[in-house]
This record gives C-alpha cells, structure tokens and sequence, in this order.
C-alpha cells in the first residue's frame, strides 16, 4: 500500500488530484468555523458548554461534522441534499416522468441532478429555520432566550431581514459544500460529498478524545483501551458486512446482432448484505429525538396533567441511568434497535426495486436457472434480498446501539464513563468512514492500474 503511495505521488497528474482534494477538505474545514451572521457566538458557547450530552446537539453535531458547536453557516453540511437525495430515489418508482428519466441515460441522469438541487434550495432553508427551533427546544430555551444567541431572529418587521440574511448564509454554505464536493468529483480522488461529510466526521475524533481527559485517570485507561479496541473490531466487521454479497447466477441466451451471432454466457447478479448504508440509522436516529425534543416544546412551568404525560417522553434518551432509570434506558435502546432494524428493510426494498432487476434480465435476454421470467424472479430476486437484509439489518442495529451496551458493560465491570469509548466515533460516523475509505482506495488503485502501476492488493 505504501509503495501504491509513492507510484501515486511520483504520478503528475495523480499528485495534483491527491492534493487537490486535500485542499479542498481544508477549505471546508475553515469555511466551518465562520458563525453565521447575527449570532451572538459568546453566548451561544456558553449554552452549548452547559448542554454537553445533549442527544440532539450531538446528532446534528455529527451531520455537520462539528459546524453546529460554532454556530456556523456551514451548519447543515450536505445533508438538505441528501435528503432532497432520498426524496428523488423515493419517488422515482411513484412518479412516472422520474422513472423515465433513468432510461435517458446521461441526459436524464442531469435532469434528474438539476432537480434535485432545486429542490435542496426550499429543503435548506426549512431545515435552517428548523435547525435553529430544534436547538433552542433541546436546551429548553423559550422564545426570549433564543433571542440571546440570535438577537435579531424572528419573523416580525423588524427582524424580517435578518433573520432572511441568517437562514440564506446557512442555505449558502450548503451549496458551497456541494459545490466543494462536486470540484473534488471532478478534479479530485474520490466521491466529493462523501469526502466532505468524511472530513467532517474525522475532524471530530481529536474533541471527542480530549473529552477523556475529564475522566479519572484509571477510567480512561480502560475507555481508551476499550476505545482502541472497539474500533479495530467495528471496523473489521464493517468491512466483512459492507463487502459481503450473495451472487445470483444468471445465464443470457443465445443473441444475434447483425450477421453475427453472439454464444450464450453465465454472469451473476451481485446482492449486497448491506445494501441501505448508513441510511437507516441516520433515520432512527431521527425519529428517536423527535418526541423529547416536542415534549420539551410543550413543558410549562409548575405541576399540571399535561407536564406530569410529557416530563417522562422528554427524559427518554440514550442518557438514562440503567441503574435508577433501567425502563426508560431499555426501552429507549430496543426502540432504537426496532427502528434500525425496520428501516433497514423498508429501505432495501425501496432501492431493490428501484432497480428493475427482473426488467432488465428479461430485456437483455437473460434468466434466472430454474426461475421463469417476470414476477417468479422479481419473488425469488425479494427473498433472496429480504433473507440476506437480516444480517444486514441485525449489524446495523448492533452498531446503532454500541453506547448503550458499553455503559452495560462498564457498570458490569465497575468502570464509570466507558460508553465514552464508543462516542468518540459513533456506528453511523465508523461506517461513513469505512465506506469512503475503501471507495477512494479503489478509484485510486484503478487510476494506478491505467498507468500499469501495482495496486494496493
């Protein structure tokens, strides 16, 4: 691998890419540490030092790899477009003129881009205006206090342009981000936006462990052994899972073009164990903040039926003690877990059958052996999925709920604080990490076999 290195970077044109990309991760990384304009960046520094472990703050904290603790125009990441993203894959098998678009090829594929930036643009400034909500009703700030971090925030006549020149600036960074993504896509190694949202989860391993340092000095021996080792394994197993595929033999008749007569051939169709990615716990994740986060928007001040319902929802987090709490801690891991484990396959289905795999087969002249063609296929092609998706779906839960099984472990072992081994670097940032690493080894090891050099194999 390192003799792969050096070929590269003896490589001119390698080189530039190489350094190119690095370049433009640097960028973003300043870019993310410039507020947006009107926060009052002292004070909101200090609410966010007080809300240290809040669930919410550290999950959007993760999505914009560290942006949201600096209050900064880079805030959202590229997550409005990934989500605009997801919306577009969701509604290509509804929506007839998304479908043909596919069949377009590269013309389509363009058109289908330029619509899922326009539609980012409405997506960034709702989650903007959303994002700045949520953060205040995660600290439990009232109106009046959110005006301390964003002093002229609001949508009253005098505040109307500010707060439009605030929710712009976080609209902008975002497709400054995209746009970053997409230079290093072209010019650079690698996927773009996978290597910005990749440059912002790394940049968050140096805080999360110099938050060991706030441990006793024998817990943070073990968390920081316990650390080391969690990651070796999660990565290898990541690895084994994310590679793993069950291949379905498919056999293509004989086929005439012209004069010429092509013989018949065997090839395989490649099913991926994991096929959903990181996807399905970004989801959970998701709904399993929502309804503290409404709770604490709806708690008032003194005793009523209403705060007695909502107290026990607004406490349901990952937070909970095991030991004086133990039904909202499991409750709150299984629930998680469940959530993992549905939209795993509720997502792996979507994809698959955004495909078209048995379309294809039939079109190209291809089949099965022992399957008729049509929906026998489709049936056989959805088990076959479905089957392998529950080792798929059973690792990302696992690796979803990781915290909580190491705070069971360390009370088990009577080592206070060792679920911080597995915050550092959470299952959903590993796999992200994973995944881009391995992807741009392999573009960059088939740049290297173009110029006869020897991979990384």
């Amino acid at each position: 691998m390192l003799s792969a290195l050096r070929a590269a970077f003896a490589a001119p044109d390698l080189r530039k890419r190489i350094l190119f990309t690095i370049g433009m991760l640097i960028i973003y990384r300043l870019a993310a540490n410039l507020p947006v304009p009107g926060v009052d960046l002292n004070t909101w520094l200090n609410f966010s030092q007080q809300a240290q472990g809040n669930q919410v703050l550290d999950f959007l904290n993760l999505l914009s790899g560290g942006a949201v603790e600096n209050f900064s125009v880079m805030a959202m990441g590229v997550y409005p477009y990934i989500t605009a993203s997801i919306i577009i894959q969701l509604l290509t098998p509804i929506v007839p003129q998304l479908e043909e678009m596919d069949s377009e090829g590269e013309s389509g594929r363009n058109r289908k881009n330029q619509i899922t930036y326009y539609l980012t643009i409405p997506l960034a400034l709702i989650q903007a205006y959303g994002q700045i909500t949520i953060i205040g009703a995660s600290l439990g700030l009232s109106g009046d206090a959110i005006q301390q971090i964003l002093p002229n925030f609001g949508f009253s006549p005098e505040d109307l342009l500010p707060t439009l020149t605030t929710l712009i600036a976080m609209t902008g960074g975002t497709f400054f981000a995209i746009w970053l993504g997409n230079l290093i896509t072209e010019e650079g190694i690698g996927q773009g936006v996978s290597l910005i949202i990749f440059g912002g989860i790394v940049s968050q391993m140096i805080p999360g462990i110099n938050n060991l340092r706030n441990l006793d000095s024998q817990t943070r021996v073990f968390t920081t052994v316990a650390f080391i080792i969690l990651t070796i394994v999660t990565i290898a197993v990541i690895v084994i899972i994310q590679e793993g595929q069950r291949r379905i033999r498919v056999t293509y008749g004989r086929r005439m073009r012209g004069r010429k007569t092509y013989q018949g051939q065997n090839s395989y169709i490649p099913l991926k164990v994991n096929t959903a990615g990181m996807i399905p716990i970004i989801f959970a994740q998701s709904v399993v903040i929502f309804p503290p986060l409404i709770a604490n928007i709806f708690i008032t001040e003194g005793e009523s039926t209403l705060n007695t319902i909502l107290r026990p929802i607004a406490a349901f987090a990952g937070t909970a003690d095991p030991l004086t709490q133990p039904v909202s801690f499991y409750l709150y891991w299984l629930f998680y877990f469940a959530l993992v484990v549905g939209f795993t396959f509720f997502y792996t289905d979507v994809m698959i059958k955004q495909q078209n795999i048995p379309e294809n087969l039939q079109r190209n002249g291809g089949f099965i052996p022992g399957k008729r063609p049509g929906k026998p296929t489709a049936d056989y092609i959805t088990a076959v999925v479905r089957r392998i998706t529950m080792a798929g779906a059973f690792f990302l839960g696992l690796i979803a709920i990781l915290p909580g099984i190491m705070q069971l472990v360390g009370i088990a072992l009577d080592i206070p604080g060792l679920e911080q081994s597995a915050l550092i670097l959470n299952g959903a940032g590993l796999i992200i990490v994973v995944g881009v690493v391995i992807d741009t080894m392999r573009q960059l090891e088939s740049q290297l076999l173009m110029r006869q050099y020897e991979g990384f194999s």
